[in-house]
């Protein structure tokens, strides 16, 4: 249903390109429409609740980012909770930056990304690797799903109203991802872990949607950590919003916004990069 709405719904950009290769043990998806520059890459993890998506479904959307921000987007495809349960995809995310890394990216040419379940990979991602010294240049997340402890007072309080997601429902998800692990585990509730040195952060949540209290309380760890973090709340937008690129003018806008404070994160490329 998914890759159907995707075909449906998504309005590619002029230029879309999407190379599918393997590396690393890994399905990357290289994304891109128009000039990028060189040397660079956002490192982007789709959402789904982890049991739906992949980078094909998010690849309008991500082209269009990739336009904005004039640098390539690189879309891993990991595990889904029917294919492998917690940790395959935290691990898979981890190995995806370990394969940038191997390609000849430096910390500082990697900003990690992501939406809904991905974004929370994201946040988990940069956890652990900050936790062993390495700092990508940035973090940018559409409506992260942080916290699977579902301690968030906007699940009751937004969560009935959600046109999104169906909260009712999210016991069953929780149930097959985490298979019996822990909630808890950082990994999986990144809204939990430690953000030392944290570098820049863009999160954009819907003001009205049920996962809003992820957003803040992850914005808050992330500035415990030292890290520059811009919250924007979108009044009247659903969950990841972005996806609607071409049908709701907001979604363009925060789009733009992110390309914006993507080229920010980046020094400026080197000369042959």
């Amino acid at each position: 249903m998914f890759e159907r709405w995707g075909r449906l719904f998504s309005r590619p950009p002029p230029g879309l390109m999407r190379l599918v290769r393997h590396h690393h043990g890994l399905e990357w998806h290289w994304i891109s429409a128009g000039p990028a520059v060189a040397g660079r890459v956002i490192l982007y993890f789709h959402g789904g609740a982890f049991v739906a998506g992949s980078p094909a479904t998010h690849a309008a959307m991500l082209g269009r980012l990739a336009r904005l921000a004039g640098t390539e987007v690189c879309a891993p495809r990991y595990p889904l909770a029917q294919e492998a349960p917690f940790p395959a995809a935290p691990a898979a995310a981890l190995a995806a930056w370990e394969g940038l890394r191997t390609l000849g990216y430096a910390p500082s040419d990697i900003v990690i990304a992501g939406d809904s379940a991905g974004g929370g990979l994201a946040a988990g991602l940069l956890a652990q690797l900050l936790g062993r010294g390495e700092r990508p240049a940035g973090m940018l997340l559409f409506s992260p799903w942080a916290d699977l402890v579902l301690t968030g007072e906007s699940l009751a309080r937004n969560g009935p109203g959600d046109p999104i997601l169906p909260v009712e429902r999210i016991g069953e998800i929780l149930a097959l991802y985490l298979a019996g692990a822990d909630p808890a585990d950082p990994r999986a509730s990144p809204v939990l872990a430690d953000y030392p040195d944290a570098p820049p952060a863009l999160i954009q949540a819907g003001a009205e949607e049920a996962l809003l209290s992820d957003a803040e309380r992850l914005a808050a760890r992330l500035r415990e950590g030292g890290g520059a973090v811009t919250l924007e709340l979108w009044a009247g937008c659903p969950h990841v919003w972005q996806l609607t690129d071409g049908w709701l003018p907001e979604a363009r806008l925060a789009l733009r916004r992110a390309a914006t404070f993507t080229g920010a994160c980046f020094t400026p490329a080197r000369p042959g990069r």
